[in-house]
């Protein structure tokens, strides 16, 4: 993949060959850009012990944002998503759903703290484990979601999209 790996103030980070070896534009042909909304590739898509970490800025003023790990990016059909991650700022959820063959799940939201704060920095990393996605917002465990998408491989596009910035990818 080509991609800048770089920190805000345009210093390349340590993991740069890490990012590199992991996320990618879905053409393999443009450069990463961690603008949004977002859409890269997952080389190799999703396997236990594979963990991805998105780092960014909350807006100043923000309603909602999401993060999705996706079977492919078709629209039409529309590719199954083995995770939506949704934070609403007004309710202070963290809503999470998935959809397989077009068919949406039951939502979960049960969340111990809301850790997102606006114009706040986050770290997200999604931990890929044997029967479930493990979530966790700057260190602590925000929670669980098993897997109803049973191809983990399949899972090979990351889309993020709404009131944040990103800042790092990997």
């Amino acid at each position: 993949m080509a991609g800048s790996g770089t920190e805000k103030d345009g210093t390349a980070s340590e993991e740069e060959g890490h990012l590199n070896n992991s996320l990618g534009s879905p053409d393999q042909e443009t450069p990463l850009r961690l603008t949004v909304p977002f859409c890269g590739h997952i080389k190799g898509g999703m396997r236990p012990g594979r963990k991805i970490i998105v780092m960014g800025m909350v807006d100043l003023h923000p309603e909602s944002f999401w993060i999705s790990l996706t079977c492919g990016e078709s629209e039409d059909p529309p590719a199954d998503v083995a995770i939506e991650l949704r934070a609403t700022f007004t309710d202070k959820h963290v809503l999470r759903n998935a959809c397989v063959s077009g068919e949406w799940g039951e939502e979960e939201s049960t969340i111990p703290y809301f850790p997102f704060i606006p114009d706040q920095p986050f770290r997200i990393e999604i931990h890929c484990e044997h029967q479930r996605l493990r979530v966790l917002v700057d260190g602590h465990q925000l929670f669980d979601f098993y897997h109803r998408v049973q191809s983990l491989s399949a899972i090979d596009t990351i889309k993020i999209s709404g009131n944040l910035s990103l800042t790092k990818l990997g």
